[in-house]
Parts: C-alpha cells; sequence; structure tokens
C-alpha cells in the first residue's frame, strides 16, 4: 500500500485500502472469493474478483493506478474538454 506521504510525492490519490476473503456473488461458481476497497479520502470503491489474493490485489493497484492516471489531470473526469 501507499504510505501517505508518497501519496504526496507522487501525486497519487486513490489506493487500495483493503483485499479481504468472502463468499462468492450468489449463483457464482468458484470458492476463491476476494472483495477488495480502493479509497481516496471519504470516496470508496469496492469490488469483488475471484482468482487468488495476489491476483486480486494485483487488479486493485491496476483498479487504482487507472484512476489515479484518469484524475490526475486536474478537474472532473466528467467536465466537458476543452477545445484547443
Amino acid at each position: 500500500m501507499i504510505t501517505e506521504a508518497e501519496e504526496n510525492m507522487n501525486g497519487h490519490k486513490y489506493q487500495v485500502v483493503s483485499v479481504v476473503k468472502t463468499d462468492p456473488p450468489e449463483g457464482m461458481p468458484g470458492d476463491n472469493w476476494y472483495r477488495y476497497v480502493i479509497g481516496e479520502g471519504g470516496s470508496k470503491i469496492e469490488g469483488l474478483k475471484p482468482g487468488s489474493l495476489k491476483a486480486v490485489t494485483r487488479h486493485a493497484e491496476t483498479v487504482a493506478e487507472d484512476l489515479n492516471a484518469r484524475t490526475g489531470r486536474g478537474g472532473s473526469t466528467y467536465a466537458p474538454r476543452k477545445r484547443v
């Protein structure tokens, strides 16, 4: 996980808060399901994914990196684009 000092240095806002084993969603096969939480300030994004702890953690880290790449430019990701 990223420390607060690293977050400030690298401009990263979203980070993996937790990855814990959970029961599979109703009707879904498999025994190895994990719930991951990605957070930024008071915002939290939760996801469910089957696989190993290592694979799901890697997935959650990639999602957090993608979110940081999208939001790292300043402004809202939903704001209209400026014409050049």
